[in-house]
């Protein structure tokens, strides 16, 4: 029998920025000490990715300092890189894909697909629902527009699609300026935009499958929008239902100046897609085995494990932290986002 060597260390990881259809990218180059005029189509850094593009081979995947694509090490090790109980869920897959956005311009309205929509029609295990952590923002009126306010009927979003009409799309749904601290969950077919000026960790299930009713401007192709699928179809997974100031509250949490070193950062609704919680030793803090996607907003300080040294931190890093590391333990006056899959024995999907 072949011994698997597991992996023991938490693994600081470089920029992973597939090139996109719209501008952004300066808030990622500041947060990491970088120059920023490099790159105009950065926008989006996918950290500890598993996940290609959507139609793409190797792009969006994160490469290990090994030379490993880390979605071929986790292949090779499941239990060490994600631990018993994820596996008996989730197989082989982390569950998880987080980013780094930064909107140097508004994105468009798109909506992603629920998990059943998903598995008809790409074959895939996984839709893609969504969070936000707001942990940046610049310019005049840095905001989000998230869900219809009243319903809509289905031909009268098939109109705005066919005339491309996006001020009509942008009027229908609601829509607040945030800042950082922050937190609104997206669920899938919800429609949606962010602003320019908004820079979030942006924690998804681990697709790229992004529905585009407003096209015009942003893609080359239309096509694109419904990647193949037609409108009439993907129309389908998009929710219609009218999100009032009530409901809406639910996808939103304000954290900004919440006390405690582990803050619980997203509304209770996303627990089965992903979780997410804000660390801020006092001195030390001491976290469970997991996989981990860590990062370093502010400050710096140390994470060690049972067995190793032990890596130094500091504002900017991003880390991938396998299960197998064991018991961590988090030290120094720093701030930073703790991403994880989905607890064991729990998955979402409708």
């Amino acid at each position: 029998m072949t011994s698997v060597t597991r992996p023991l260390a938490p693994i600081r990881l470089p920029a992973n920025q597939p090139p996109q259809f719209y501008r952004g990218g300066a808030a990622i180059a500041a947060l990491r000490g970088v120059d920023a005029t490099a790159r105009e189509f950065g926008p989006e850094d996918w950290v500890a990715s598993t996940t290609t593009m959507f139609g793409q081979d190797t792009h969006g995947l994160t490469r290990l300092p090994d030379g490993r694509w880390l979605r071929d090490a986790v292949r090779a090790d499941p239990e060490g890189w994600l631990g018993a109980e994820h596996v008996a869920t989730f197989a082989d897959s982390t569950a998880l894909l987080v980013k780094l956005l930064d909107a140097g311009q508004r994105l468009p309205v798109h909506f992603h697909p629920p998990d059943t929509f998903a598995r008809r029609h790409f074959d895939s295990h996984f839709g893609k629902t969504e969070a936000w952590i707001v942990v940046g923002t610049h310019g005049d009126d840095p905001r989000v527009h998230a869900g219809f306010r009243e319903p809509q009927r289905p031909e009268t979003v098939h109109e705005w699609v066919r005339e491309q009409d996006a001020p009509a799309m942008l009027d229908a749904l609601n829509t607040f300026t945030v800042r950082p601290g922050d937190t609104v969950y997206i669920p899938a077919g919800l429609p949606h935009a962010i602003g320019a000026g908004v820079f979030v960790v942006e924690l998804q299930q681990p697709t790229d499958f992004s529905l585009t009713l407003e096209w015009r401007d942003f893609l080359d192709d239309p096509d694109r929008g419904h990647l193949g699928l037609g409108f009439d179809t993907a129309i389908e997974a998009l929710d219609t239902s009218g999100w009032d100031a009530e409901r809406l509250a639910t996808l939103v949490r304000h954290t900004a100046g919440a006390e405690g070193s582990t803050v619980d950062l997203l509304a209770a609704g996303s627990a089965p897609y992903f979780r997410a919680d804000q660390l801020r030793p006092d001195p030390v803090l001491v976290l469970d085995p997991s996989f981990i996607v860590l990062v370093v907003l502010d400050g710096a300080g140390t994470l060690r494990t049972e067995r190793d040294g032990g890596l130094d931190l500091a504002r900017g890093d991003t880390v991938v932290v396998p299960h197998a590391a064991g018991e961590l333990e988090l030290a120094g006056a720093l701030t930073a986002v703790r991403c994880r899959p989905p607890a064991p024995g729990r998955r979402g999907g409708r």
